[in-house]
C-alpha cells in the first residue's frame, strides 16, 4: 500500500535531530520543512500557489518530507483534521494566500469547535504589499481570529522556529484547537541562520493540568451521598487520552455513563453501564436517565444545546459536576456546583485514588438496566427495500466492530453514531459542533494516512459526497483504501426530515435526485465502485469492496423517506422524545 510506504521513509526525530544539528544558513522555506520534521510530522496535506512557491520548490527532491497533493484546499484541512482526530497527533497543512487561505475557513472552524489540534500553514503576499490590496492578497488572520486557538503573522525570517514550536506547543495542550501561521512570500524567500528551538516559554499560556484536590473531594462526597448518579462523558475524554482512567473511574464508582456524540468510543459500548449517547438523536434510556438524575458528572463535555434540549429543563434534580481543561466551559451554559478545572487524564487519575462504589444507587442500576432492555433503538425491517440502519449494522458485523468511521453529517451520521457501536477511542471521526458537510471524506484519507493498517470507513449521504468528491483522485493515485460508503436516498435527508416533522410536510429545495452516477464517477476517477439497492446485492457489493486492496465507493439506494429516531424537537426537553414508528 503506498500509505505504508510512504510513512517507512520518514526517519525518526533523533536521526533528524542529528542530520540538523550543525548550524546553517538556508531558506525560511527550508526552515519551515526542517521545523515540521523536528516536530514529528510525517504527512502535510497542501495544495501550492503563488505565495507558497519557495515552500514547495523547498520540498521539491527532499526524501524525509511526505506531502499529500489534494484536490481542494478544504480537502487538504479535512484530512488533516481526520488524520489528528484518529491519531492523536497535531494534523498540518498547507495552502497559498488569497483565496487558497479562505478556502480553509471552514475546516478551521470546524477544528476549533471541535478542539482538533492543526497547524495551518498559509502564505502571503511580500510583506511590502500587505494592505494594498495585492492579487490574492486577504487577511487571513484577521479573518479567522474568531476561529483559531491562536495565529502568527511572521514578520521576521529569524523567528519561524520559534513560532512553529510554539504552534505545536499551543495546538496540542490545554483545551485543542488550531493554530495558524501566515508566512509572506519574502519571509519564505529570505535566509538566515537555522538552529532547532526546543523550548517554549510563551507569556501568559499555562493551561490548567493538575486539578485542585479539594474539589475532587467534593465530587467523592457527593457520589457516596447520591442515590441515582451518572456520567456524561465527551470528547475531552478522547482527547486526552483518559479512557483507562474513565473506565477504571466506573468500574470503582459502578455509576452508568452516557456519551456525547465526540465521546463515543472513550467509553466500551459493550459496556453493561454504558447507555449510549443522550441528546437529540439519543437512546430513551440515556435522556431519561439525564432527566432522572440526582448527581451528574460532566467529563470533558461542554453542554452542547444538541446534548441539553431546552436548557430551563436539563437535568433538573441534579446536582451538577463539570470536569473540563476550559474553565470558560464550566458554568457557560449549565450552573455548575461542582467545578473541577484540570485534564481529564489527570483529573481520574486523582479521582481514582479516592473513588469507591456508588453504594446507594442500586436501584438505580437495576432501573437502568430494565430501561436499557426495553427501549434500545428500533426500526422497522424491510425485505424489499434497503434501510440505512440495516447497512450500518451490516458493516459493523463485517468489519467486527474494529474499523475507523468517518461521517458527513445529517441522518446518515446518526444511524451511524447509533447503530455502529464502538470500544476504542479515535476510531470515530465526525463533524460535532460545526456540523460540516464535505468533511466525512477528506477527513478518512487522513485518518487512512494516520493508520495504514486499520480498515477505514467513510459513511456519507449524497449531499455531503458532493461537497469533496474531488479527492476519489488522491485515493487513486496514492492506493489510499479508504472505503466509501453512500446512503443514498437521493435527498437532503435531515433537512427533509424536519420539514416534514417541523413544518408539515411543506418540503423545499432538497430534492437531490439529479446527483451523479456514483459508480461512475468513482470509476472516472479510477476507484471501484459498487452499488446496491437490496440486502443480498449489499452483502456481496460490501464483502467484495472490503476484499479489495485499494479504495472502493459502494453506493447502498435506500428509502427515501426513513427518519432518525428518537428525535428531540427544538425548544423541548430531552425526555420529550418522538420515538417513531417502531417504538
Amino acid at each position: 500500500m503506498a500509505t505504508q510506504t510512504q510513512s517507512s521513509t520518514v526517519k525518526s526525530k533523533e536521526e533528524l535531530i542529528e542530520k540538523f544539528s550543525k548550524p546553517e544558513v538556508i531558506s525560511g522555506s527550508e526552515i519551515l520543512l526542517r521545523s515540521l520534521l523536528l516536530e514529528g510530522v510525517d504527512c502535510v496535506f497542501g495544495y501550492p500557489g503563488g505565495a507558497v512557491l519557495y515552500i514547495y520548490d523547498a520540498m521539491h527532491d527532499n526524501p524525509d518530507f511526505n506531502h499529500l497533493l489534494t484536490r481542494h484546499e478544504q480537502g487538504a484541512i479535512h484530512a488533516a483534521d481526520g488524520y489528528a482526530r484518529a491519531s492523536g497527533k497535531v494534523g498540518v497543512c498547507i495552502a497559498t494566500s488569497g483565496p487558497g487561505a479562505t478556502n480553509l475557513v471552514t475546516g478551521i472552524a470546524t477544528a476549533y469547535m471541535d478542539s482538533v489540534p492543526l497547524v495551518v500553514i498559509t502564505g502571503n503576499v511580500f510583506s511590502t504589499l500587505i494592505g494594498t490590496d495585492a492579487f490574492q492578497e486577504a487577511d487571513i488572520t484577521g479573518i479567522t481570529m474568531p476561529i483559531t486557538k491562536h495565529s502568527y503573522l511572521v514578520r521576521k525570517v529569524e523567528d519561524l522556529p520559534r513560532i512553529i514550536h510554539e504552534a505545536f506547543h499551543i495546538a496540542n495542550t490545554g483545551r485543542k484547537g488550531p493554530v495558524l501561521i501566515d508566512i509572506p512570500k519574502d519571509v519564505s524567500a529570505a535566509k538566515t541562520l537555522f538552529q532547532p528551538v526546543t523550548e517554549v516559554n510563551i507569556r501568559g499560556y499555562n493551561p490548567t493540568i493538575n486539578p485542585n484536590k479539594l474539589q475532587v473531594d467534593k465530587m467523592i462526597k457527593a457520589i457516596a451521598e447520591a442515590k441515582k448518579p451518572l456520567i456524561l462523558a465527551g470528547g475531552g475524554v478522547v482527547y486526552s487520552g483518559a479512557h483507562e482512567e474513565l473506565l477504571e473511574f466506573v468500574t470503582k464508582t459502578q455509576i452508568p455513563i452516557t456519551t456525547t456524540l465526540l465521546g463515543l468510543g472513550g467509553f466500551p459500548s459493550g459496556n453493561d453501564l454504558w447507555l449510549g449517547m443522550p441528546g437529540m438523536h439519543g437512546t430513551y434510556t440515556a435522556n431519561n436517565a439525564i432527566q432522572s438524575a440526582d448527581l451528574l458528572i460532566n467529563i470533558g463535555a461542554r453542554f452542547d444545546d444538541r446534548v441539553t434540549g431546552k436548557l430551563s429543563g436539563f437535568a433538573p434534580h441534579a446536582k451538577i459536576v463539570h470536569i473540563d481543561i476550559d474553565p470558560a466551559e464550566i458554568g457557560k451554559n449549565v450552573p455548575t456546583d461542582i467545578p473541577i478545572v484540570g485534564d481529564v487524564k489527570s483529573v481520574l487519575a486523582m479521582a481514582n485514588k479516592l473513588a469507591v462504589r456508588a453504594d446507594n444507587a442500586d436501584d438505580w442500576r437495576a432501573s437502568i438496566q430494565e430501561s436499557k432492555a426495553k427501549h434500545p433503538f428500533k426500526y422497522i425491517d424491510s425485505d424489499t427495500e434497503l434501510k440505512p440502519q440495516w447497512v450500518v449494522q451490516m458493516i459493523h458485523e463485517t468489519t467486527n466492530g474494529d474499523a475507523i468511521v468517518t461521517t458527513d453529517v445529517g441522518q446518515h451520521q446518526m444511524w451511524a453514531a447509533q447503530y455502529y457501536p464502538f470500544n476504542k477511542p479515535r476510531s470515530w471521526v465526525t463533524s460535532g459542533g460545526l456540523g460540516t458537510m464535505g468533511f466525512g471524506f477528506p477527513s478518512a484519507i487522513g485518518a487512512q494516512m494516520a493508520n495504514p493498517d486499520r480498515v477505514v470507513v467513510s459513511i456519507n449521504g449524497d449531499g455531503g459526497m458532493q461537497m469533496c468528491a474531488q479527492e476519489l483522485a488522491i485515493c487513486a493515485i496514492n492506493n489510499i483504501p479508504v472505503k466509501v460508503v453512500i446512503l443514498n436516498n437521493q435527498v437532503l435527508g435531515m433537512v427533509r426530515q424536519w420539514q416534514e416533522l417541523i413544518h408539515e410536510n411543506r418540503f423545499s429545495h432538497i430534492d437531490l435526485a439529479g446527483s451523479p452516477d456514483f459508480v461512475k464517477l468513482a470509476e472516472a476517477y479510477g476507484v471501484r465502485g459498487f452499488r446496491a439497492s437490496n440486502k443480498d446485492e449489499a452483502r456481496t457489493a460490501w464483502e467484495e469492496a472490503l476484499r479489495h486492496p485499494g479504495p472502493a465507493v459502494v453506493e447502498f439506494v435506500v428509502r427515501r423517506d426513513e427518519n432518525v429516531y428518537p428525535m428531540v424537537a427544538q425548544g423541548s426537553t430531552i425526555d420529550q422524545m418522538i420515538m417513531g414508528d417502531a417504538e
